[in-house]
């Protein structure tokens, strides 16, 4: 494929294009030979087509950057303010599609009129338009161009009175029929992944999060799916911005409506309240908050439910919440480390589990049930048969607090070690921790084979 505005160097294609050439050639002599008034655009137009008909003959190539696709360009695939092809079509408040660098750039100048129409923007918001760059895409496709890639750092998004009055009228809806909350829940979902400012703008209302949230009250009685997931799906997105994660965390009713959400609805509810409480869990203080609401045990319910869409978020948070002594207590009670091990012995999400393991693994209880459940064997065949260096370290981590919590099992790390070498093996190649810890257990079974020789 060219690249964007480039055409390929293929025969086929260079007489393709010396053709459509030829052919637009012939239009625009036609043009300005009947015109009374000979329009320079047009005869520059004619003067690039025939220097690319001279590139195409003399070259076998042609390197004539979109101006060749322009010319049979739909109009309505141009930015009405560059003038070219779109690369991130977008829809301003009047219904107008412009190209989002160019229109993000008319408002950071100060303008509030649709360039087009003029009217007065009701606000700043620009919504993606999915529908246009589909059909450029496929264009694209069609003519053998490389789909323009989308300009990434824009200006700043601009938020005015407009926009701070359009998120209170959204809000507002929240209080309304379903039908009403259902629009305003995907409208908010949308903006909040869109725009970063618009997250940001939350954080303006101290009562923003009441409102969002109150469809999915306690007295809410048969809660549409949908609403329930765009909603959840809108907390996700606001904590994602590091001003809000406290502000969302400390507000009574979104760590309890996050815990039910794990519980009920569908399976992106499910999971995007498991990414939101991972999210929200990066500060400390919103470790200790989640953790006491009650988190742990819906969290590792829908680990053992084992939906292959949740697991990984699933699993981040119960790690995050994990690093706060007291939330290990609590994993721990809730029965973390059968259902972790369960998961790890069948090989799902082992390298992500096993981290979870290891930092339990400084727990007594938790060392116990380890040994108790049998699995040595399968920490050593892990150490034995990974290539993850981490897994491993986590392995040996785990299996150091096991045998020295429990010497019968030594027996089945001594009979590793005659018939593979892993640990010797790890204590050689592994990372500083892992050998430190590999040495820590060779040590240990050297200790009892010499007490055991002497007595």
């Amino acid at each position: 494929m060219a690249k964007f505005g480039v055409l390929e160097t293929d025969p086929s294609m260079a007489s393709k294009a010396t053709e459509e050439l030829k052919k637009e050639l012939q239009r625009l002599v036609t043009r300005i030979v009947d015109e009374d008034e000979n329009c320079v655009d047009t005869t520059d137009r004619a003067v690039r087509i025939l220097c690319a008909l001279r590139d195409l003959k003399f070259k076998g190539s042609l390197d004539f950057r979109v101006e060749m696709e322009n010319l049979a360009l739909p109009q309505e695939f141009r930015c009405p303010i560059s003038k070219q092809l779109m690369r991130d079509p977008v829809v301003v408040a009047t219904g107008q599609t412009y190209d989002r660098a160019f229109i993000q750039k008319w408002l950071t100048e100060g303008h509030r009129t649709c360039p087009l129409t003029q009217q007065v923007l009701s606000h700043t918001i620009l919504t993606p338009n999915n529908l246009v760059r589909e059909m450029i895409s496929e264009w694209c496709k069609e003519h053998r161009i490389e789909l323009p890639k989308v300009v990434e750092n824009v200006d700043e998004e601009v938020i005015t009175a407009a926009d701070r009055g359009y998120l209170n009228s959204l809000l507002g809806r929240m209080s309304s029929s379903v039908s009403d909350q259902k629009e305003a829940a995907k409208e908010l979902r949308l903006l909040t992944k869109r725009m970063p400012s618009f997250r940001a703008l939350f954080g303006e209302c101290t009562d923003a999060v009441p409102q969002l949230l109150s469809p999915l009250s306690p007295d809410a009685v048969d809660v549409d799916p949908d609403l329930q997931e765009d909603l959840i799906t809108t907390v996700l997105n606001l904590s994602i911005h590091d001003n809000n994660k406290k502000l969302v965390a400390e507000d009574p009713m979104a760590i309890p409506v996050l815990i039910e959400s794990l519980k009920s609805g569908t399976i992106g509810t499910r999971t995007n309240a498991a990414a939101a409480l991972f999210t929200l869990s990066a500060l400390d203080s919103n470790k200790h908050i989640i953790g006491k609401a009650g988190a742990m045990k819906p969290l590792l319910d829908l680990l053992e439910e084992g939906h292959q869409l949740a697991m990984k978020d699933v699993a981040s948070a119960i790690f995050n919440l994990c690093i706060v002594l007291e939330n290990k207590g609590r994993a721990v009670h809730d029965g973390a480390v059968m259902v972790i091990l369960k998961k790890i012995m069948d090989g799902i999400l082992v390298d992500e589990l096993l981290s979870i393991l290891a930092m339990l693994s400084s727990h007594q209880r938790a060392v116990e049930e380890i040994g108790d459940l049998e699995a040595v064997p399968c920490l050593l065949r892990i150490i034995r048969e990974s290539e993850c260096e981490r897994s491993k370290e986590n392995c040996i981590s785990i299996l150091y607090s096991v045998c020295f919590n429990d010497r019968a099992k030594l027996r089945a790390i001594r009979e590793e070690e005659n018939a593979y070498g892993t640990i010797s093996r790890l204590a050689q190649t592994g990372s500083s921790r892992a050998k430190r810890k590999a040495n820590g257990i060779l040590e240990r079974l050297n200790r009892i084979a010499s007490i055991t020789h002497t007595a």
